[in-house]
């Protein structure tokens, strides 16, 4: 077996489910909407879904270690349209694909650390660490959009197979 090609593989076929996802919220929905107040906004939920399946993917896969200040903020960017969301996560997806495949075999057991401060938050073997703070991670969120969308009640699409609503139709 191929780890990289499976990997790769794993990763678009991911995003290409999470863009079903992201094609089901509906036209007309409030950004700022939030199932509960210990939420995230369903607008940053879906940028957090675009940046870390992007850049931060990226970031994984290029740099042996991101570190950033205790007081840093991560920016968001403020969603406005179901399109230019779709768009934005779409042109992450090549070239986090092609990274997957450019990077050694010898790389992918390298160390790779996420420091905050002076605190270590993630931090290993390279390839765990993109599938668990990529791919599982991207998994995660979609699921919790998901469940805002069923509030909302929107169709859910299948994602590994049909879904509930997938068979009314």
């Amino acid at each position: 077996m191929d780890f990289v090609k499976e990997l790769a593989s794993e990763y678009e076929r991911e995003a290409a489910n999470t863009v079903k996802m992201l094609a089901a919220i509906p036209e007309s929905v409030d950004w700022n909407y939030k199932p509960h107040d210990a939420s995230m906004a369903l607008g940053r939920l879906a940028d957090h879904l675009t940046d870390m399946s992007g850049a931060w993917a990226l970031n994984i896969l290029t740099k042996d270690k991101v570190e950033v200040p205790a007081d840093y903020k991560w920016p968001h960017t403020e969603v406005t349209s179901k399109a230019e969301l779709i768009e934005r996560f779409r042109k992450g997806i090549p070239a986090v694909a092609e990274a997957i495949r450019a990077l050694a075999p010898a790389q992918w057991e390298q160390q790779w650390q996420f420091i905050w401060g002076s605190h270590a938050v993630l931090g290993g073997v390279r390839w765990p660490i993109f599938r668990s703070a990529v791919i599982s991670h991207m998994i995660h969120h979609r699921a919790q959009l998901g469940v805002y969308l069923r509030l909302l009640d929107a169709p859910i699409p299948g994602m590994y197979g049909p879904s509930a609503d997938d068979q009314k139709k």
